[in-house]
């Protein structure tokens, strides 16, 4: 089954300056992977809300790295020259087979890690992470240890005995974990009490997750955060970063699948994915949940374009 689409350069518009002064200018569309010599970063699309419709959310993110590489393309470039910025295409799901596209990701990720690329990968619905993660595990030396850093509402920590969907990724994960005799390593930032039953909270205090709550999740216990995460990134080898944007209020970002007004804000975040980016064992990312279909002047696509822009400019 081809479910993978080549990149497209016409996404990647902006301002001219014949200089390299815009990331539309600097990337380069190509759906070759291979070994990178200098230092490479490259946005990869999931573009699949299969996850979302099985779990009874709105529908519409399969257009969402569309959104957010058409706001990224036109964002100033401080990249340094000997560094690439690649896109190479899109993950897409075939008559709602959200697995076989997972499958195709987690492959897709594997090679980009295996040629020493550093994957920003775009979404589409939460279900991005459980490939995604596969993705890395297949990538590294047996036996380091992964750690998963999640900015959202929700846990997704929903059992999947009614089959996969955006809100269980991390169930099946730790399922696998445990199936495989590997620790199951998961902080959460911004988990909201009204967004989780009380069987999901069970559920996270059984599997020894680290969850600090979106009441927690401000400018104002920065210092209290910031050593939550010094902790769990010292006892894990590597790490992976999954922001949702449903964790962000709909003030900033309407444009998702499940929108609060009752989520954090993009300057706790930023602090934090600072922090992550500075211990040196970030080794991928993703973005999910971006909704165009809900999106208010591009605001959200925007702030997933910005988030995307401080993360490659940052590593």
């Amino acid at each position: 089954m081809n479910n993978f689409k080549k990149p497209d350069a016409s996404l990647w518009q902006g301002r001219k300056s014949n200089a390299y002064l815009y990331l539309h200018e600097k990337v380069i569309c190509t759906d070759i992977l291979k070994k990178e010599t200098k230092k490479t970063i490259t946005i990869l699309s999931y573009a699949c809300d299969a996850g979302v419709k099985r779990n009874q959310g709105r529908v519409g993110a399969v257009t969402g790295p569309e959104a957010i590489i058409k706001q990224l393309a036109k964002m100033p470039n401080h990249l340094e020259n000997n560094t690439q910025l690649l896109d190479v295409g899109a993950v897409f799901c075939v008559d709602n087979d959200m697995e076989q596209a997972q499958q195709t990701l987690s492959k897709t990720v594997t090679n980009l890690l295996k040629n020493n690329s550093f994957p920003i990968v775009l979404g589409g619905g939460h279900d991005i992470a459980y490939g995604h993660y596969n993705g890395i595990l297949n990538a590294i030396e047996k036996g380091k240890t992964i750690g998963i850093i999640n900015f959202d509402a929700h846990f997704d920590l929903r059992a999947n005995t009614n089959g996969n969907n955006s809100g269980t990724p991390f169930f099946q994960i730790a399922e696998d974990c445990k199936t495989n005799n590997r620790p199951f390593k998961y902080l959460t930032l911004g988990i909201r009490e009204d967004a989780n039953d009380a069987s999901l909270f069970k559920t996270a205090k059984e599997l020894g997750v680290t969850v600090i709550k979106n009441e927690d999740f401000n400018l104002h216990q920065t210092k209290n955060i910031q050593e939550q995460i010094y902790s769990f990134i010292n006892d894990v080898d590597v790490v992976y970063t999954t922001i949702d944007l449903d964790g962000f209020s709909s003030a900033y970002a309407a444009g998702v699948s499940a929108p609060s007004p009752m989520g954090f804000s993009p300057d706790i975040a930023l602090q934090c994915l600072q922090t992550i980016i500075k211990s040196g064992k970030l080794i991928s990312v993703d973005i999910a949940e971006m909704n165009p279909e809900y999106d208010i002047d591009n605001q959200t696509a925007k702030l997933a374009a910005s988030l995307a822009h401080t993360i490659l400019h940052s590593i």
